[in-house]
């Protein structure tokens, strides 16, 4: 079988990957012979796939090495630019920070009126809303006065209505809904969790014995070692 390399195409200067696959070139070469979906048989087998192990492992350490030396350069003029945009960045938001902490009391102030002011234009609303519902039911469709004013408290009750949905878009600007919380019974939390979300308890354990279990002997875990090919 013979599988050929692909390479780059050649730049002046040489190209780092080119020149790495230039020099473990008979390596990668012959690889792909032994990788035909056949198993090794003999020991002999086993050895010379051990050899070509440790030149791939040769040339994946020369390639990382000529990736750094490519790009260090590359990062290096990164690092530079976020350091020359640091100091302006971490100002402006000195100042926004500031500027927003020296509104925010005002702020919640001024929106907790302004709820408590929609609340009562929407009691004020569902109370002409009522009244005008017993004007109408009241009306005998013989007296004409009484079915006008029971008219008269319908219009009432639709501009009260439109005035507690106006005072409702009467909101301050430059607040937002922030969703905060505090775990009073991290045993009731626990408890919830496992009832409501198993795959997230599942998540957890996984990553917890896989950090922990070469220290920590984990009721529920059976730890081993065996031998793996690397």
């Amino acid at each position: 079988m013979n599988i050929q390399t692909p390479t780059r195409t050649h730049n002046n200067p040489p190209d780092p990957i080119d020149e790495v696959i230039a020099a473990h070139f008979d390596t990668l070469e012959e690889v792909p012979n032994w990788l035909d979906g056949s198993a090794i048989e003999n020991e002999a087998q086993m050895k010379a796939v051990d050899a070509l192990l440790a030149g791939v492992k040769a040339a994946l350490k020369d390639l990382a090495a000529a990736e750094k030396s490519a790009t260090a350069p590359l990062h290096d003029a990164w690092k530079a630019e976020i350091a020359r945009f640091k100091p302006t960045k971490e100002d402006f938001e000195r100042q926004k920070v500031g500027l927003i902490a020296v509104v925010d009391v005002f702020k919640r102030k001024l929106a907790d009126e302004k709820k408590a002011a929609e609340r009562a234009a929407w009691a004020a609303a569902d109370a002409a809303r009522v009244e005008a519902a017993k004007k109408a039911a009241a009306a005998a469709s013989t007296d004409l006065d009484a079915q006008r004013e029971a008219d008269e408290e319908q219009r009432a009750a639709l501009d009260a209505i439109k005035a507690a949905q106006a005072t409702g878009k009467d909101t301050v600007k430059g607040m937002r809904t922030v969703h905060r919380f505090e775990i009073t019974d991290h045993r009731a939390a626990l408890h919830w969790i496992a009832a409501h979300d198993k795959p997230a308890m599942t998540a957890f354990i996984e990553a917890y014995v896989t950090k922990n279990h070469k220290t920590s002997t984990i009721d529920g875990v059976r730890t081993y070692t065996e031998k793996e090919a690397f």
